[in-house]
């Protein structure tokens, strides 16, 4: 290391612009690239291992500030220290000081943003953001990441663990999710209090025996027709959207979400893309006349993308169950009428299971059927749809 200091000076650093290392003395050295960027280094040797470390740009550390902090690292040499080791020391201790401020909450707004645009359902944010804050929130929200241990994960699920099991697993999962990404962040260190397999299991019951099933209040088939003739007496998108849904056995968000370039008029059949499928894959869906006659309706009110169009964009989600409430049925659901469709067509039809399943689009879990299975059975799901019209309009002769 050169004992002579001070070899540059301010002019000669701006005006160099030959690419190499150009001492200041002392291991202070001004590299420049072949770009002719500029940045400063300080080399030392230390049991023969010759060791290198970046100041900074030229741009954002000036002649001045590089040479008093080669300073330092000199004088830690005289100590017998490393100079690397010990700025890394200081890099961790602000980074666990960053960490200690970084609060729980804070963490999973992070992780949120980050995972947003990669979940499925655009819904599915603010469903994790509505879950924390609920249950999470106010136990450990506004604490350090790093301080969040087993006590506190229990504090937060066992007041609903057994009243609302499926909730809680939930949120369980929830929490165990940011802890590992606070981790990995390096904002905590330790194994994660909210993992289940031989943490939590230990001191919480098993779902399976806490958990109660709870199906979706469904319709009795039977009454479906009765139902409808009500139904087409209602005024209003969402009476119109219900009766859709209930026709073509969709889900909530397929329905709502529907936009005019899914809907083929020539071949009568609505094609649901990937992202608003459960089962991750495309579905078509055979429109029966009645249904039909429903697209052909929405289109005189066309006033965006949407099928069945909102205030800003579709339909929100709980307008059909606000419509159920009104019409004196609070107690039912709208995706209980998949189950008033799948109990029809088990009782009263002679359709092989599997055109039903995917009628429902339903994941086929048989791993040898689904793997011969490439088809989607359109010609026998049309037919099928057909015959539920039908059944679904027994009582609606005087409405044709």
């Amino acid at each position: 290391m050169s004992r002579i200091l001070n070899k540059l000076n301010a002019r000669k650093v701006v005006t160099i612009k030959t690419p190499g290392y150009h001492s200041d003395g002392g291991g202070l050295y001004l590299q420049v690239s072949p770009t002719l960027s500029k940045s400063w280094i300080f080399k030392f040797v230390r049991n023969k291992k010759a060791t290198e470390i970046g100041l900074g740009s030229f741009g954002d550390i000036s002649l001045e500030a590089a040479r008093e902090q080669a300073s330092e690292y000199r004088k830690l040499l005289k100590q017998g220290l490393n100079p690397l080791v010990e700025k890394r020391k200081i890099e961790r201790e602000l980074h666990l000081s960053v960490a200690k401020s970084m609060t729980f909450a804070e963490c999973a707004s992070a992780y949120i943003e980050i995972n947003r645009h990669g979940w499925k359902n655009p819904k599915h944010a603010q469903q994790w953001s509505n879950t924390l804050e609920q249950y999470a929130y106010p136990t450990i929200g506004k604490l350090p990441v790093a301080e969040v241990d087993t006590a506190l994960v229990v504090k937060c699920l066992e007041g609903i663990w057994t009243s609302k099991n499926e909730t809680a697993s939930r949120l369980r999962g929830r929490i165990e999710t940011v802890l590992d990404w606070a981790t990995v962040s390096k904002y905590r260190e330790g194994e994660n209090p909210a993992r289940w397999r031989g943490h939590l299991d230990k001191i919480l019951p098993k779902p399976s025996k806490v958990q109660n099933v709870e199906h979706h209040a469904a319709l009795p088939y039977t009454d479906i027709s009765e139902f409808i003739v009500k139904l087409r007496n209602q005024q209003g998108i969402a009476a119109r959207c219900l009766e859709f849904t209930i026709l073509t056995a969709a889900r909530t968000n397929e329905s709502i979400g529907a936009t005019w370039d899914e809907i083929d008029v020539i071949s009568q059949t609505w094609t649901i893309p990937v992202e608003r499928m459960k089962a991750n894959k495309p579905h078509r869906v055979p429109l029966s006349p009645r249904a039909m006659a429903i697209v052909q309706e929405m289109s005189l009110l066309k006033t965006n993308e949407f099928v069945f169009p909102g205030l800003k964009r579709g339909l929100s989600n709980m307008a059909m169950l606000q419509l159920l409430k009104r019409m004196g049925l609070p107690e039912l659901t709208v995706h209980g009428f998949r189950s008033s469709f799948r109990d029809w067509a088990a009782e009263t039809t002679h359709y092989p299971n599997e055109v039903v399943e995917m009628a429902l689009a339903h994941t086929i879990k048989n791993q040898a059927e689904a793997a011969y299975r490439r088809g989607d059975l359109m010609e026998k799901r049309s037919q099928l749809m057909a015959d539920w019209t039908r059944y679904c309009e027994q009582g609606n002769q005087a409405l044709r």
